[in-house]
């Protein structure tokens, strides 16, 4: 039933509510109260209670305040998704709501998460004519391109009697990426370029042959900085070598029975190229990503990975 329910809403980034979107239901609290205030009201007409027909009538009228402004706590608020970053695997993606509201008083107690961990939610408070972000936890079980499942947003301001919530399904979708291999090997021999000199084995630092110990009088530019500054040791790119040698990262390099465990290792290769700063390629299942370095092309090969 919950599934027709949430099939028949439309998957949009930006929602504005509505009555038309907007649900309410009496909680637990709210139930007690009524039938509290029935045995007031029974009271009071068998006993000629002045007393009980002025608590009687204060319940009854306080619970239908309190359910008014809980239906306009969500009323007229703008909800907007950000756009979802490409996250690890295991490492869980973060979503990032904006409330906008235009009402000239605050709205309260407002509390969104996903409808399948209802119990796992974040508050937040939307101050009156402004914005409020609210961020809420999803971790996909496996890698690949995920549809962000239905958000559900709630409040049960300002007594507690009634539950009012909306469901939401966001239109965007969250790209994440294999688990990197926790201590993978060295990265594997470069292959010579065509016609260049047969490849050379990994020093035995375990890095690429590009990359060596520094020497005295090797110039600045020549020493990986970044490397310098994470692990406290001065490395130098050897051109000569670099220009002989290509470094492919290929699934075969990997040495794994399981599929997934070589797209880890794999994972782990580019990360730990790009941290060296050398030219790499990728060729994983039909994809073939020429030599290059830099964001663009870690994300590109990442991607790739990811969606093979």
């Amino acid at each position: 039933m919950r599934r027709w329910w949430e099939a028949r809403l439309p998957r949009s980034d930006q929602l504005l509510l509505t009555q038309r979107n907007i649900y309410i239901l009496p909680t637990r609290a709210g139930l007690m109260l009524g039938a509290t205030v029935l045995l007031l009201l029974l009271a009071s007409i068998n006993y000629q209670l002045n007393l009980g027909y002025l608590l009687t009538f204060l319940l009854a009228g306080c619970a239908l305040v309190g359910m008014h402004m809980g239906h306009a706590t969500l009323r007229g608020l703008q909800l907007h998704l950000l756009p979802p970053e490409p996250q690890f695997l295991g490492s869980g993606s973060t979503l990032t709501l904006e409330l906008a509201s235009t009402r000239k008083t605050p709205r309260h107690a407002i509390a969104a998460s996903l409808v399948d961990t209802a119990r796992q939610q974040a508050f937040v408070d939307v101050p009156a004519g402004g914005r409020s972000q609210v961020h809420v936890a999803f971790a996909p079980a496996r890698r690949g391109l995920h549809a962000i499942p239905t958000l559900t947003l709630e409040t049960r301001f300002p007594m507690g009697a009634f539950r009012v919530w909306t469901l939401w399904r966001p239109a965007a979708q969250v790209l994440v990426y294999p688990q990197p291999e926790a201590h993978p090997p060295p990265l594997p021999a470069g292959e010579p370029r065509a016609g260049g000199a047969m490849a050379r084995q990994a020093a035995s630092t375990g890095e690429f042959d590009g990359v060596r110990a520094y020497r005295r009088g090797d110039p600045l530019k020549l020493v990986v900085w970044k490397k310098a500054a994470k692990a406290g040791e001065l490395v130098s790119r050897d051109s000569q070598q670099a220009q002989r040698h290509e470094l492919w990262l290929d699934p075969a390099l990997a040495q794994l029975p399981d599929g997934e465990q070589r797209l880890a290792r794999l994972c782990a290769w580019v990360l730990q190229a790009d941290r060296l700063e050398l030219e790499y390629g990728l060729r994983v299942r039909g994809v073939e990503l020429p030599p290059a370095s830099g964001e663009a092309h870690k994300r590109r090969c990442l991607e790739a990975l990811a969606l093979c």
